[in-house]
């Protein structure tokens, strides 16, 4: 359905300017005075400054704080694009070491560095803000704006067509045509993942460490973007435990904590010991109903989304799903800024560094072996082994309904 074009609610979280890099300093020679006897002097003169760029970013409404999701594209952005932190509603210097604390050992390679860039990010309330957003941030001179998630496909498609000499990346879907059917444009890169590959893999882990047979899956909305999340899991779930049962149960939101949290709490009380969630904000409700019930003597896990969300529980975290959103942003700026961005698709799995899953940071039993097994899986998933199935349907066991 197409956007609204009106603006219910718009809020300018914040633009500030990066500093710019240092450069040498030059020395030009200057004559003296026609008068003057002496040898012509050297002066220093200042070097051209390095052009800063802006980007922009629109969040979809879980918005900023979601610990998943869009936190991910803002740091992709803010932290490893531009070198900056948000602390109190306006940007301060991140240390190297900060930096350095999100990146997983695996993204060693990746040469992650700041650029000269600015980052002005839009936060979405309701669904109607994303078109407003995304023009707004053309108006103001962006040199890309970012849509981030599939629910700002239409928003970016009419934004992009309107103003075909900006610069466009979307997150989480392609470009789709009035009859269904992918496209691309000249403007605009889309980064899609395999997060199927990555929610087997926590599956495989979940199978391994139920100790009752029984784990649980959250969506957020019912749509096929999060069906492949699900999918992957059960799979996962059955290559290691053919005899444990996945309930699966989904909020219909994203941005409804007290909804997540209810759904973890029934699927606990069901006798789920390890929940998945892809829900996102709907998941810190997962996640603290599994933290109330360690409290309250259970062993049970919660296995995060998209970013690692350890800090949120650290005794009641098994792990998380990292889907690379932040690594989809940076290097979409950094080609901006080299001037090599291209429109296009580009999928991100396993074999790309697009997906993987967080440090496991808890024990438990047999915990060694069970990494063991489930890095032999990602091995058969990277060479092609195993294919992941993309949606439940193909799956030939039926959900539990919780």
């Amino acid at each position: 359905m197409p956007t609204p074009r009106h603006v219910l609610r718009l809020s300018l979280l914040s633009a500030l300017v990066l500093a710019p890099a240092c450069k040498k300093q030059e020395e030009t020679k200057q004559e003296a005075p026609a008068k003057s006897a002496e040898a012509a002097a050297q002066a220093p003169a200042a070097a051209p400054k390095e052009k800063t760029l802006k980007v922009g970013l629109v969040t979809d409404v879980g918005g900023r704080g979601d610990h998943s999701f869009n936190d991910s594209a803002l740091r992709g952005l803010e932290l490893w694009g531009a070198g900056k932190k948000m602390e109190g509603g306006s940007y301060k210097d991140a240390t190297p070491e900060e930096l350095k604390e999100t990146l997983q050992q695996d993204l060693a390679s990746r040469n992650i560095a700041p650029v000269a860039i600015t980052p002005v990010v839009l936060q979405s309330k309701v669904p109607e803000d994303y078109e407003p957003n995304l023009q707004l941030l053309v108006d103001q001179g962006v040199s890309m704006a970012v849509g981030v998630g599939f629910m700002l496909e239409n928003a970016v498609e009419t934004v992009a067509k309107r103003n075909p000499d900006a610069k466009f990346l979307l997150i989480d879907s392609p470009l789709v045509s009035a009859d269904n059917k992918p496209y691309t444009l000249p403007n605009v890169r889309t980064v899609m993942f395999r997060e199927e590959q990555g929610s087997f893999l926590v599956g495989a882990l979940a199978g391994l460490v139920t100790h009752g047979n029984k784990v649980g899956f959250v969506g957020g909305m019912e749509v096929p973007l999060i069906k492949k999340f699900e999918a992957g899991f059960r799979a996962g779930v059955a290559a290691t435990n053919p005899k444990a049962t996945v309930l699966v149960n989904y909020t219909g939101s994203f941005d409804n904590v007290a909804a997540g949290k209810q759904v973890g709490q029934d699927l606990v009380t069901k006798g789920a010991d390890v929940v998945y969630h892809a829900a996102g904000s709907d998941g810190l409700g997962v996640i603290q109903a599994v933290k109330e019930a360690r409290a309250a003597n259970k062993n049970v896990f919660v296995i995060g989304v998209d970013s690692d969300q350890s800090h949120l529980a650290p005794d009641a975290v098994l792990t998380s799903m990292l889907k690379r959103v932040d690594l989809g942003v940076y290097e979409a700026v950094r080609d901006l800024s080299q001037g090599k961005l291209q429109g296009g698709d580009v999928v991100l799995g396993l074999k790309e560094g697009g997906v993987t899953y967080a440090p496991v940071r808890v024990e438990f039993p047999g915990k060694a072996e069970a990494l063991e097994k489930v890095e032999a899986l990602r091995a058969k998933i990277v060479s092609g082994e195993i294919q992941v199935p993309t949606d439940p349907a193909q799956l030939t066991a039926s959900p539990a309904k919780p």
